[in-house]
């Protein structure tokens, strides 16, 4: 096991056989009605000649002065990589285009969703045929029960569970649930991951608080914080001490099994087994926080692929195919206590929506598919050995390493086990390996504090590109 990252396997068995697109999706039926604060008309045609980003740089200015920042979330305006962020036009399978005709093979997956690579034909086609019957009806629909059958029947922890429509939501709902059954108020989590943006996780978070270098975020009255305690991942001697100072009091850990947001981490071998003990010794739950792993590890995800079955569990992205989307799940008598079978208040308007159900469902009936898991294993160790071999020639200092279709690599030495190890990697090389890899047609997330993904769309032409553009950029910088 690679608990290190130190590039070795780290793989479950399962394969695919996919087909590869090669060429953009052209909807003439709606680029008449299309409106952009500048002119974006591309020829689909014309033989990309020089990159360049200058309707990007046209359309960020304008958001600049529409949106906080120019964007949605902050990760998505290049701060801690330079340079000039990017708008996407459209997507397809592995590939990426953006407003000024730059194609890219892309390993960023909306995050994560896109495991089966970008607007699935299948899983168009299916929503397709349920919009016509209407995109949200604020009641009970059917393709509820699909969908949480199919959870509970792949997830070991899930004996029920409650549909939201976020990662984030999903952890504010799981952290009440938690206090609410356990009569405890104190969490733990750890440095570096991140559980959405709600205020009792904002303390030493990942993710994008990691990447823009803030510290605990503005706003948060000390109140929303004061039960919150951490620990650095992969050390069990400090949660120990946890439980000894603040005895019967600790509610829950909530963890995500592995890292990715601090960048790619594992845990060392025995680590969650160890904090699988320590939480039925002092009567408090452990909490899987499975948005990035959940059906990506695994079918059945971190807790499967480990052998770790936690009391909750948290899930989004995957579950929603690429639609907004989050669920929580566990023991039967745990979820029992969630209104309104029980006294735990949480609800959502447009939670169950039928559109992200049925992505979801559809998304998850082609990951069951025989060797779809045994696809992503080879071809995301063959991108993560390529890069670190191509590092090694070209005399950089670098580690990194995957499991299925989730990897990541750093500009140190390593090994890195937590956040404190991850932010010895050179940030600015990181830079200007990312600016270097835009500029060869490679697209992975703009921070060195973010995982990375493969999907099944993803070939071994695509992999194959990749390292070549890595060595040649690795040599420029």
């Amino acid at each position: 096991m690679a608990g290190a990252i130190t590039g070795s396997r780290l793989s479950l068995g399962l394969s695919c056989s996919t087909t590869r697109l090669s060429r953009r999706p052209i909807d003439s039926s709606s680029r008449s009605t299309r409106r952009y604060c500048v002119k974006m008309a591309v020829s689909l045609d014309e033989k990309k000649k020089k990159f360049t980003l200058q309707k990007s740089e046209e359309a960020f200015n304008a958001a600049k002065n529409l949106m906080p920042g120019g964007v949605n979330s902050p990760v998505r305006a290049f701060k801690s990589v330079g340079g000039q962020p990017i708008l996407m036009d459209s997507v397809k399978g592995s590939h990426m285009w953006d407003i000024d005709g730059n194609e890219y093979i892309d390993y960023v997956g909306s995050w994560g969703p896109a495991i089966i690579g970008h607007a699935d034909d299948e899983v168009l086609a299916a929503l397709a045929e349920t919009m016509k019957k209407g995109t949200s009806f604020g009641a009970p629909c059917l393709l509820e029960n699909i969908l949480a059958e199919m959870v509970i029947s792949a997830v070991p922890s899930i004996e029920m569970v409650r549909f939201v429509n976020s990662g984030t939501e999903a952890c504010m709902g799981v952290l009440r649930l938690a206090r609410a059954f356990t009569g405890k108020e104190k969490i733990i989590k750890f440095e570096g991951c991140y559980h959405g943006h709600a205020d009792p996780f904002l303390v030493k978070a990942g993710s994008g608080v990691a990447t823009l270098g803030l510290p605990d975020s503005p706003g948060v009255p000390k109140a929303a914080t004061f039960e919150t305690l951490t620990a650095p991942f992969n050390d069990i001697s400090a949660v120990e001490k946890l439980f000894e100072t603040n005895k019967e009091e600790i509610c829950a850990i909530i963890l995500e099994p592995v890292v990715g947001n601090s960048g790619f981490i594992v845990p060392k071998p025995g680590f969650l087994d160890a904090i699988r003990k320590i939480t039925k010794e002092n009567g408090a739950l452990l909490i899987f926080d499975e948005v990035m792993t959940g059906f990506r590890l695994s079918y059945g995800g971190a807790q499967e692929y480990f052998g770790i079955t936690p009391d909750l569990t948290t899930l989004g992205k995957i579950i929603g195919g690429g639609l907004p989307v989050g669920a929580y799940g566990g023991r039967r008598e745990i979820m029992e206590m969630v209104a309104p079978a029980g006294p735990m208040y949480q609800a959502g308007t447009l939670s169950g929506n039928p559109l992200a159900m049925t992505a979801g469902i559809h998304t998850l009936k082609r990951l069951q598919q025989p060797g779809s898991y045994k696809h992503l294993d080879k071809i995301t160790g063959e991108l993560v050995q390529g890069i670190l071999d191509a590092g090694k020639k070209t005399g950089h200092a670098i580690c990194g390493g995957y499991i299925s279709g989730m990897f990541g690599f750093f500009f140190t030495e390593g090994p890195v086990y937590n956040y404190e190890d991850a932010k010895k990697s050179d940030t600015a090389k990181f830079a200007r390996f990312f600016r270097g890899m835009l500029e060869e047609g490679v697209y992975f997330a703009p921070s060195q504090f973010e995982a990375g993904f493969t999907s099944l769309a993803h070939t071994s032409e695509d992999i194959q590109k990749t390292i070549a553009a890595a060595e040649k950029v690795l040599r420029q910088i």
